[in-house]
């Protein structure tokens, strides 16, 4: 039968085939399909089924269920036989359902060579294709009308630029501007400023220039997201916040070409997912945060491969390869952590070489030292070498200090160089001298909270050197000074844990700390209180994301250890 016209007397442009259970659905992408306009300026041209129409009309949608007899309506195979293309609407529901596997199988016969579009509203693609769109062996190409996926919007477009021969890059441009729109509304809480002067000045701007005026005001707020918004809900200890901030920026670039973005804005969204990635770690879910980095990674490393002599492009691609790094670390994979961390000191010297006088490449050098240290204490086991690189990590923080010494950053990260060198004496066993530079950076850490008392990121600083100045009290056999620094600590951590439940960090770290005052109850025959330690501890792990990192997993090793030592012996 020859195939119907679009707009043709009983033909059809399109079929939408659906189980009754997605109903809602089917009545939607009709009513949008039918109800879309395409771009005046394509309306006649040539696309790749012939001339572009300027409605996508008539569509059908059947609203009868399946016969009791299993066969199809003489209406609905009269209406495939005039359809030019078949949609399938994809669900578990539909995949399940006779009569759409039975439309389908009737258009195939009809119309061999048509094509069949398809549209994921639930599941995935092994649960939601029928059976007879995989009859070839091949899984069809899909819009996917999920929030996961491509969403309603860009869904719909992929569907009307298939039906329509048009590409979907000239469908896509032609919401650019309001697309634009609606990134500079999810971000209005944060510049509220701005977005009036938008709304004020776009009146009086033609559309071009309008639409690049927004694009350069969108770019900076997502600047401001990734840098003073950023550090403001950190320091707050936010991590939900922090996750909204960076999936709204990410939509902003989810709505543009990436194909067509300069440099930087392509650098400024490897950031975002550097970011997503750091944030991802901290809640316990490795995969996606690695996923994240490595997305990044593609990015920054085309960015560098592009530039290679442009410390910022090294910057960038250092930042993806720290994250990867850093994955591995928490993973207990010290080798490849290793590997990716002397890279990572290699392209900070090149970086500083490059401009010697910035202080922030000084500082990426001392960076580099102390992940290597970390790696080698932690993973390796080597406390001499690491302390020589957590030494050597001090004096670059400390030199970027006195260049910047408005920057309460570089501070901060001196003070953690010193507890790094405090646990290098502490696995050594030399604790005199590790309590010395605890008691040192604990000055340090004292100042930065009196200077930014709403900080949390330095309040829970201070419970991780209040922490470990207990395990040296211990082993220096002053317990009653070590249950002091625990309580001060648990009490710290508890108020962190109420302001955000969901920071895998702090609840680790509550974890270890009561396994140490389990021990430490233990040891001066306090066998109760051990008991209930234990019990808190093996509660906040399991609070987690499930399965049990690498980290976790030495957590519970150790409380396991600690509640045999609680058994009586047989």
């Amino acid at each position: 039968m020859a195939e119907a016209e679009p707009g043709a007397a009983g033909g059809y442009v399109a079929f939408i085939s659906y189980s009754h259970k997605d109903a809602a659905i089917g009545r939607w992408l009709h009513r949008k399909l039918e109800g879309y306009r395409l771009p005046r300026r394509l309306v006649g041209t040539e696309g790749e089924d012939g001339k572009v129409p300027a409605r996508l009309t008539p569509i059908f949608r059947d609203r009868d269920e399946l016969p009791a007899a299993g066969d199809l309506s003489a209406r609905v195979r009269s209406a495939l036989a005039v359809t030019r293309d078949l949609i399938v609407i994809c669900s578990p529901h539909s995949a399940a359902s006779p009569w759409v596997a039975r439309e389908i199988a009737t258009f195939r016969e009809l119309h061999p060579d048509r094509p069949i579009f398809t549209a994921i509203v639930e599941g995935e693609p092994d649960q939601c294709f029928p059976a007879t769109l995989r009859a070839d062996g091949v899984e069809p190409l899909a819009a996917d009308l999920r929030k996961e996926g491509d969403g309603r919007r860009l869904g719909l477009l992929k569907l009307v630029a298939g039906l329509s021969g048009v590409g979907l890059d000239q469908l896509v441009q032609r919401d650019a501007q309001r697309r634009i729109r609606r990134v500079t509304w999810v971000t209005a809480a944060a510049v509220a400023a701005m977005l009036v002067m938008a709304l004020l000045t776009a009146f009086a701007l033609n559309a071009r220039a309008e639409a690049q005026r927004q694009r350069a005001e969108a770019e900076g707020l997502v600047q401001f997201m990734l840098t003073d918004l950023r550090d403001r809900l950190r320091g707050v200890g936010r991590l939900d916040v922090l996750t909204t901030v960076n999936e709204r920026a990410l939509a902003y670039y989810r709505s543009q070409d990436l194909g067509n973005l300069p440099a930087e804005s392509l650098e400024r969204r490897a950031r975002i997912l550097q970011a997503m990635g750091e944030d991802d770690a901290k809640r316990g879910d490795l995969d996606r945060a690695l996923a994240q980095y490595r997305e990044a990674g593609r990015t920054t490393a085309a960015l560098m491969a592009a530039d290679p002599d442009n410390p910022e492009r090294i910057y960038s691609h250092m930042q993806s390869e720290y994250g990867v790094a850093n994955v591995a670390e928490q993973r207990g994979d010290f080798d490849t952590a290793m590997a990716a961390y002397r890279r990572y000191r290699v392209a900070a010297e090149k970086m500083y070489r490059l401009a010697p006088a910035n202080p922030r490449y000084v500082g990426e050098r001392a960076f580099a030292d102390s992940n290597i240290g970390i790696a080698l204490l932690k993973g390796l086991k080597r406390p001499a070498e690491a302390r020589a690189a957590f030494e050597r990590s001090l004096r670059g923080f400390q030199a970027t200090a006195a260049i910047e010494p408005e920057r309460a950053d570089w501070r901060v990260e001196a003070a953690d160089a010193l507890a790094w060198i405090a646990d290098c004496y502490f696995e050594e066993e030399r604790y005199s001298e590790a309590r010395a530079i605890r008691v040192r950076e604990t000055a340090q850490k004292e100042a930065l909270l009196r200077a930014d008392p709403n900080n949390l990121t330095y309040k829970y600083a201070l419970v991780v050197t209040a922490r470990s100045l207990a395990r040296i009290d211990i082993e220096l056999g002053e317990r009653a000074r070590a249950e002091r620094s625990l309580d001060d600590a648990g009490s710290s951590l508890d108020f962190l844990l109420r302001r955000d439940p969901q920071n895998v960090v702090w609840r680790d770290q509550a974890a270890r700390l009561e396994a140490d005052r389990a021990e430490l109850y233990l040891d001066t025959g306090r066998r109760g209180d051990a008991e209930a330690a234990l019990t808190r501890a093996r509660a906040l792990l399991r609070g987690g994301t499930g399965q049990l990192t690498a980290a976790q997993s030495r957590i519970m090793s150790r409380i396991d250890e600690t509640a045999r030592r609680l058994r009586p012996p047989a």
